[in-house]
């Protein structure tokens, strides 16, 4: 099997590459295993500084990665760009607070002296998505070389250049040879790498069915597992919302990366009485954005990742149509080259409907009506996805006591959801177990280890 990049925007296949071997694969994770066993016992300033090395090289090259992801997966060069920069503060955070995250913790006993440490585990595989194709990665990369581990990237077949780029970053800072690698396979061979013995857990993002797949081997393998998997974000409006904000904010939430994000606000759930001047208001809001060619600066949605990907979209507001749903906006693709889906806005969205029950992965709301805060709030939970939502109100009082009762693994109180290095990421349900990022990400992958001195 070949790996192809292919430009979503105009259907040109820009490179492709073969897949490597089993044997290929094998010889890579072992040297990334030797790599590892010197790099476990460099201290946190070198660490440190080559992370800082990192991300300058990002941040110096900001236009030269936007423009890769534009070409191969379609996002906005503006978006592409400002994912970069965050990339690069990633690796700041973790370049400047890994090393007091992960002191000793001194623990009175009845020792001499008792303390729990915080080891590297090792080789950590991360099977990573097209969407934010450097974010993810980075979230991963730079808190597990900053804890001591090594990595291996599996990255989605479709954005192999990014996965390369990656890898460059770091080679480019100074990091050692094979401390992190990108592994050029498709998905039928990642079984085989958590499998190998150096491997000692695996980070997936990506849909809740690649994820029961990984954690099924991780767990006959007994190795340590994070997934980060999809979502149907709540965006609840209450009565006493401001409704210009919410909407602004409700367009933004549910097209950011032409609406290809598990943490896009993807159901619209709004009390009855302010229902039709939301709708209103989000309906232009959305209406107004420019779909366009990914490298145009201008442009706010920009092609669908792939082809097949926006025709499975196409037939979920299909069926949802024809179980009822009414398409206010949107509501097909566009003619013409490329894989383009316009922002489309879903009304009449019952139970029973793709757009109620299923995540929509692309620029599709669907609009759902509450009759009061407590259907709003069982609306919000009614769903088999926990991993992120967000409360609109002008009591934020109101609005904290409601966000305490969403079942998601974050909850913004008149805000649009999104990652922050500092703050823990991840979901609860089928949208995955773990944490990345904060103090609790890094230590997803250590040993935390109990030493006791008579």
């Amino acid at each position: 099997m070949a790996l192809e990049s292919i430009n979503p925007a105009t259907g040109e296949l820009i490179e492709r590459f073969d897949e490597w071997s089993a044997a290929q694969t094998a010889e890579v994770v072992d040297k990334t295993q030797a790599a590892w066993l010197t790099w476990r016992g460099t201290g946190f300033v070198e660490r440190a500084t080559l992370m800082k090395k990192a991300a300058g090289i990002l941040r110096d090259n900001a236009d030269t990665y936007a423009r890769t992801m534009a070409l191969e997966m379609g996002k906005p060069i503006v978006e592409g760009r400002a994912e970069i920069n965050k990339c690069a503060a990633c690796c700041d955070y973790y370049a400047g607070h890994a090393e007091a995250i992960l002191a000793d913790e001194v623990i009175g006993s009845d020792a001499r002296k008792s303390y729990v440490a915080h080891r590297p585990l090792g080789v950590v595989l991360a099977v990573m998505p097209w969407n934010f194709p450097f974010w993810q990665v980075f979230r991963f990369a730079a808190p597990a070389l900053m804890a001591g581990n090594a990595g291996l990237l599996k990255h989605s077949s479709n954005v192999p250049r990014c996965a390369l780029q990656i890898e460059e970053v770091f080679i480019q800072a100074g990091f050692p040879a094979d401390i992190f690698r990108t592994l050029m396979i498709g998905s039928g061979k990642v079984d085989a790498v958590i499998e190998h013995p150096a491997v000692k857990a695996v980070t997936l993002t990506g849909s809740d069915i690649a994820g029961r797949k990984v954690a099924a081997k991780a767990g006959q393998m007994l190795k340590k597992a994070v997934l980060e998997l999809g979502g149907s974000d709540p965006f609840v409006v209450l009565a006493d919302a401001d409704l210009d904000e919410a909407a602004v904010v409700a367009a933004k939430a549910r097209c950011i990366s032409s609406g290809q994000s598990c943490i896009a606000a993807k159901r619209f759930i709004v009390e009855a009485p302010v229902y039709d001047a939301f709708l209103q208001k989000f309906t232009a809001a959305v209406a107004a954005l420019k779909v366009g060619d990914p490298l145009d600066e201008t442009t706010q949605v920009g092609a669908q990742a792939r082809d097949d990907l926006m025709q499975e979209l196409h037939a979920q507001v299909e069926l949802s149509i024809k179980k009822g749903a009414k398409a206010v906006l949107g509501g097909a693709p566009l003619t013409g080259k490329g894989s383009f889906y316009p922002p489309t806005i879903l009304v009449d969205v019952v139970p029973g409907m793709p757009a109620y029950d299923e995540e929509l992965f692309g620029p599709v709301a669907s609009v759902i009506r509450a009759k009061d805060a407590n259907d709003a709030l069982f609306i919000a939970n009614d769903t088999p996805f926990g991993l992120g939502g967000s409360v609109w109100t002008r009591d934020v009082v109101k609005g904290e006591a409601f966000a305490a009762q969403i079942e998601a693994g974050a909850v913004f109180v008149n805000g649009m959801v999104k990652s922050d290095p500092r703050l823990p990421f991840g979901g609860v349900k089928i949208s995955g177990f773990g944490r990345e990022l904060s103090h609790h990400g890094i230590k997803e992958f250590v040993n935390i280890q109990t030493v006791w001195i008579k």
